[in-house]
C-alpha cells in the first residue's frame, strides 16, 4: 500500500487555537464514523488509538447524539450544591451495582486528572476526618513510568519525568516505587523467578516514608501514555492490596484510561480480582462524547465522611452535569447491549496475536505487549540490548508522523526509561472487527517499515553522531 501524499492546501496556522504543539500545524477533522476519522480534503484515517483511548464505541453514534439532543432541551446544566438531577442518580446506581466489591458511592467530574485529583483529596480527608486534622497521613506513592493527570497534585502522584519536570516546584513530593516493566525490569530479574520484587519495592519505600505518613497508593492496572500498555504480572494488583491492608492504606486504582472495558474486562481490576478502595473513571465513561469522570468509593471511605465532617471539601462546576450523565449512560447501556466488552477482549486477542506476529522481528520492535484493545509496541535502537534511541530524535513522534501519513493513527509516548525510550499505543474502538484489525495491522508495519528507512544510517549513540 502506498503512503498517502500529503494534500496541496496545508492545514491552518494563522488561527487563535492555543494547540499543544506550537510548531506542528494540524488537519482539521470534519467527521467520523465507526473507526474512521476524515479530514477537510477527504483524506481517511483509521482511529487506531480511539483519540486517546476514549472513543470506546466508535464516532457518529446516533443514539448517543439523540440523548444528547434531548437531554440538552430537557435541562443541560445544574449544579450540585444546589440540586441533584436524573441522570446522575442513574447513572451512579449502574455504576454501583457493576463495580467489584463495596465500591458504590460515586462523585462525578469532568475528567481524568479531575479525578485523580478528587481521588487525593478524598484520600487526605478520610484521615482527617477519622483521625482528626493533626493526622500526619498525607502522601501518596505513586510509580516511576506512570501518569496520573496534569493538574499539580495529580502531576505530583505522576512518575513521568518529561510532565514534571518543567512544574516541580510547585509539585507536592510525593514519593515514587518502581514501576512494573518487566522488558526493562528496574532490578533485572525475571518475571518466573523474581518474586514481584517491583511489589515489594512499593512496600519498602512505604516503610522508608513511614507508614504513618502515608495515606494511599496510586497505580494504574495497566499503565497506559506514560509507558505503552505494561501489563503487570500475576499477583501484582493482589500484592499491592495486602500491603496498602497491612498498614492502614488505601489503594487507589487508576482506571481513567483501562475502565468501561478497554481491556476486556468493565474494569481492569477484575483480572486480578482486587478491590480498590478508590476507583477512578474518566476517558470510556462516555466514550468521548462528552467530558465526564469519576471516583468510585468503598463504603467505608465514604461512611467516614458521613459520619464525622458530613461533607467532602471540594467540588467542580460540571460535577455531575446532567448532560453529560445522560451520554455516559447511554454509552454503558450501549456496552451491555452490543456486548462491546467481550467484543474488546475478542479483538484485542486478534490484535495483539497480529502485531506479535508482523512486528515481533522487526528491527525497530523490542516489545508488543497488552491486555485487551491496550497494546504498546516499543521501539528500540537496539534489540538486543534494547538501547532506547535518544530523546532527541524523537522516536515516538516521528513513527506517529509515518502513521499519519499512511492514514493511520496512533498514540506516540516517551520517556518511559529513565526519561528515554519511545512507543506507540495501539487502542481502537471496541466496534472494529477483523477486518480492520488486519488493516490495523498492515498500515502499522507499513509505518514502522517506513520509519527504518527514515532512522537508516543514523549513529543510536549522541555522542558519537555529536547529537
Amino acid at each position: 500500500m502506498e503512503a498517502q501524499q500529503t494534500m496541496a492546501v496545508v492545514p491552518r496556522v494563522d488561527d487563535h487555537l492555543f494547540y499543544r504543539d506550537l510548531r506542528r500545524p494540524l488537519r482539521e477533522i470534519v467527521r467520523g464514523e465507526g473507526v474512521y476519522l476524515y479530514d477537510t480534503e477527504g483524506r481517511r484515517y483509521l482511529d487506531g488509538c480511539a483519540g486517546s483511548l476514549a472513543a470506546n464505541i466508535g464516532h457518529g453514534n446516533r443514539r448517543v447524539a439523540e440523548v444528547l439532543r434531548r437531554q440538552a432541551e430537557r435541562v443541560a446544566f445544574t449544579h450540585l450544591s444546589r440540586f441533584t438531577n436524573g441522570p446522575a442518580i442513574e447513572l451512579a446506581d449502574w455504576i454501583a451495582e457493576r463495580a467489584p466489591g463495596d465500591l458504590s458511592r460515586v462523585y462525578f467530574v469532568s475528567g481524568g486528572s479531575e479525578a485523580t485529583e478528587t481521588a487525593l483529596k478524598l484520600a487526605r480527608q478520610y484521615f482527617v476526618d477519622r483521625d482528626g486534622p493533626e493526622t500526619p497521613r498525607w502522601k501518596v506513592i505513586a510509580r516511576r513510568s506512570s501518569y496520573h493527570g496534569n493538574t499539580l497534585g495529580a502531576l505530583s502522584m505522576t512518575g513521568h519525568r518529561a510532565r514534571r519536570s518543567p512544574y516541580e516546584p510547585l509539585l507536592n513530593a510525593f514519593p515514587h516505587a518502581a514501576p512494573a516493566y518487566c522488558y526493562r525490569c528496574p532490578f533485572g530479574l525475571e518475571p518466573s523467578s523474581c518474586r514481584l520484587r517491583c511489589a515489594t519495592d512499593v512496600e519498602e519505600t512505604l516503610l522508608r516514608e513511614g507508614p504513618e505518613t502515608v495515606a494511599a497508593v496510586i497505580a494504574e492496572p495497566v499503565v497506559g501514555a506514560a509507558a505503552g500498555a505494561l501489563v503487570p504480572p500475576d499477583g501484582y494488583w493482589q500484592r499491592l492490596r495486602e500491603i496498602c491492608d497491612r498498614y492502614g492504606v488505601l489503594l487507589i486504582a487508576d482506571e481513567v484510561m483501562t475502565g468501561f472495558g478497554r481491556t476486556g474486562r468493565l474494569f481492569a481490576v477484575e483480572h486480578w480480582n482486587v478491590v480498590p478502595d478508590l476507583l477512578v473513571l474518566a476517558k470510556g465513561m462516555s466514550a468521548g462524547y462528552t467530558p465526564i469522570g469519576a471516583v468510585v468509593a468503598r463504603e467505608p471511605v465514604w461512611a467516614t465522611l458521613r459520619d464525622r465532617s458530613g461533607r467532602f471539601v471540594h467540588g467542580h462546576t460540571y460535577g455531575a452535569n446532567p448532560l453529560s450523565c445522560a451520554a455516559s449512560l447511554e454509552v454503558q447501556r450501549i456496552l451491555e447491549e452490543e456486548g462491546l466488552v467481550e467484543r474488546a477482549e475478542a479483538m484485542g486477542r486478534v490484535l495483539l496475536g497480529l502485531l506479535r506476529e508482523r512486528l515481533g522481528s522487526h528491527p525497530l520492535v523490542g516489545d508488543v505487549r497488552g491486555l485487551g484493545l491496550m497494546v504498546g509496541v516499543e521501539l528500540v535502537a537496539d534489540r538486543v540490548t534494547r538501547e532506547p534511541f535518544p530523546s532527541s530524535w524523537g522516536v515516538a513522534s516521528r513513527a506517529g508522523l509515518a502513521a499519519e501519513r499512511r492514514g493511520l493513527v496512533v498514540y506516540p509516548g516517551s520517556g518511559a526509561h529513565e526519561g528515554r525510550g519511545d512507543h506507540v499505543l495501539i487502542g481502537p474502538p471496541f466496534i472494529i472487527d477483523a477486518t480492520q484489525v488486519e488493516e490495523l495491522a498492515d498500515l502499522l508495519e507499513e509505518s514502522l517499515n517506513d520509519l527504518a528507512g527514515e532512522l537508516a544510517g543514523r549513529n543510536p549513540h549522541p555522542r558519537e553522531e555529536g547529537i
